[in-house]
């Protein structure tokens, strides 16, 4: 008769759990990799990052283009404007990675390493990050083990996001924080709630009224820098795309995500969003999550401060709302 001697507690666990993974039985942690990818010639060259689980996926499975928000944001969703500096796209591409999606993030054009590509200001428009974001689209479709693309666009990329997704072959829409109303409106109510002056906002006012019948005005101090000349063209093109139309010409399925402590865009630009998107649009409201999808709470002060903090996670409730929607999305 053979005594065996009774097995260590925490060794023997260590031993199951080993044996449960090589058996399949538990998931192995992804391996995650990431590699440079560039688009374009010469000074015409964009940068991105493409991230992957793994470097030869097993099967076909949706990846995810992350288009950034407006102004100088770069592909991890960081500004060079002081105490903007969240890291929300790259924090999103690392959980992609780790629930076994690829995603591709890119610098825009004129922003970080794709800023040698950047036109001159008074000659760019939306439609040109549109264009990019097409052509970014079709670099990651040809990936290897890539299904189809979920376009993925976080305040004005949710924007771009769905005017490229109307333009070529898609199987998702997930826009974060886009707004929903006119973008004079949404800057209005912006600039209110920064406490400007009722002259300032007659000022403005009447540069969207010039703006919106394609002139342009000269410079107001009052209202500098967002209203400089050579930027107005460039505000003049995103007024000729309305977001509720632009979500309205999108055939793929459409997830619109909104924090509920957002200062920037409000729910309201989210239900609206819902409702002039086709059949089969999911609205998911965050309680507590701000535009740069942190817990956060409501007053400015304490809300404004998380964007600050490139180490502070996204709000638990982000990433099973995204993953959620990429499990009913059918490769194609």
């Amino acid at each position: 008769m053979t005594h065996c001697r009774p097995r260590s507690g925490w060794r023997w666990a260590i031993l199951s759990l080993l044996l449960a993974v090589t058996q399949g039985l538990v998931p192995r942690p992804a391996l995650a990799t990431e590699r440079p990818v560039t688009l374009g010639t010469g000074s015409d060259t964009l940068y991105a990052t493409l991230s992957r689980p793994d470097a030869a996926p097993p099967t076909r499975r949706p990846a995810v283009l992350l288009i950034a928000g407006s102004g100088p944001t770069d592909r991890d969703g960081n500004s060079t404007l002081p105490g903007v500096q969240p890291a929300t796209l790259k924090q999103i591409a690392q959980a992609l990675e780790n629930a076994g999606y690829v995603s591709l993030r890119f610098d825009k054009r004129g922003i970080a390493a794709s800023r040698a590509a950047g036109p001159d200001e008074t000659k760019l428009r939306l439609d040109t990050y549109v264009d990019d974001a097409v052509a970014w689209t079709r670099v990651l479709a040809a990936e290897p083990g890539v299904g189809c693309v979920v376009i993925l666009g976080h305040s004005e990329g949710a924007l771009i996001g769905a005017l490229a997704a109307a333009k070529t072959s898609v199987c998702g829409l997930i826009s974060i924080a886009g707004a929903g109303r006119p973008f004079d409106v949404v800057v209005d109510a912006q600039i209110r709630a920064q406490g400007a002056s009722e002259d300032v906002l007659k000022q403005v006012d009447a540069v969207w009224a010039e703006l919106k019948a394609g002139r342009t005005v000269p410079q107001i101090p009052a209202s500098n820098p967002l209203f400089r000349p050579s930027v107005q063209p460039y505000l003049s093109s995103v007024l000729a795309h309305p977001p509720t139309d632009a979500i309205a010409a999108v055939t793929a399925p459409v997830l619109v995500l909104q924090g509920q402590t957002d200062l920037q865009v409000t729910e309201e630009d989210a239900r609206h969003l819902a409702v002039a998107a086709r059949r089969g649009t999911t609205l998911v409201l965050l309680p507590g999550v701000n535009h740069v999808l942190k817990t956060a709470p409501a007053d400015r002060a304490g809300n404004v401060a998380t964007y600050a903090d490139p180490a502070r996670p996204l709000d638990p409730a982000v990433m099973p709302a995204i993953l959620t929607f990429l499990k009913q999305m059918t490769p194609k």
